[in-house]
């Protein structure tokens, strides 16, 4: 896949309201890693979960393009970018029972998100890695929040994607159930998964291999 995985050039994304357009993400351009974990870092309201939906293409920047794998973005229709989210993009959100079925048990919910990229899940060895032995007939309601946010996570493994991205996935977790969820993007990375965090958690940003610094939209100096 080359040096990069997900590049980004001179993006900017703009809303407009009643009172006017906001600027939510300024002329951003940067390269994320084909190995290792990448953190977008930054107070709430920087514009890191905006950037985080740009790069994971559920959003269309107002300008200026994004490449993934090598192949450019901009003029795909919106089947398209749906159908290169479903093969190469894993999107976990902060919110743990976000990122999954309610009513199919865990070994369910691993074989259904393989399923959708056209693989098959091997649910045991997923669930050892993650942690989870033992549960696969669980219901997903049993579970606590950092289990599922695991899960989550064992979901985008299921589905051999490309990338992995997550949006503040420690934010609604106590300190315990962060402390595992870190371990698991952590094995993540050092298992040759790319991942890119959007996180304002200092445990988190301090296992970044590679780190941008967001603030009221655009990159740091």
């Amino acid at each position: 896949m080359g040096e990069h995985v997900l590049r980004l050039r001179e993006v900017g994304v703009e809303y407009r309201t009643p009172a006017g357009a906001v600027t939510a993400v300024s002329d951003v351009t940067l390269d994320v890693p084909a190995t290792g974990m990448t953190v977008l870092a930054g107070p709430s309201g920087s514009g890191k979960s905006t950037l985080l939906r740009v790069l994971s293409l559920v959003e269309r920047p107002t300008r200026g393009g994004v490449e993934l794998r090598g192949m450019g973005t901009a003029r795909l229709s919106s089947a398209a970018r749906r159908a290169l989210r479903r093969r190469d993009i894993a999107l976990v959100f902060q919110n743990p029972g976000d990122n999954l079925v309610g009513h199919l048990d865990v070994g369910d919910n691993l074989r259904a998100a393989a399923q959708a990229a056209g693989r098959v899940a091997p649910v045991d060895e997923l669930l050892e890695r993650l942690g989870l032995p033992g549960t696969a007939t669980w219901k997903v309601s049993a579970m606590s929040g950092g289990q599922q946010q695991r899960l989550a996570f064992g979901c985008a493994l299921a589905r051999q994607a490309t990338v992995v991205l997550a949006d503040e996935p420690t934010s609604q977790l106590d300190a315990t159930s962060a402390d595992l969820v870190l371990e698991t993007l952590a094995d993540l990375a050092r298992g040759g998964v790319p991942v890119v965090v959007a996180s304002h958690d200092p445990r988190l940003i301090a296992l970044a291999d590679t780190r941008f610094d967001l603030r009221n939209g655009a990159l740091a100096a």
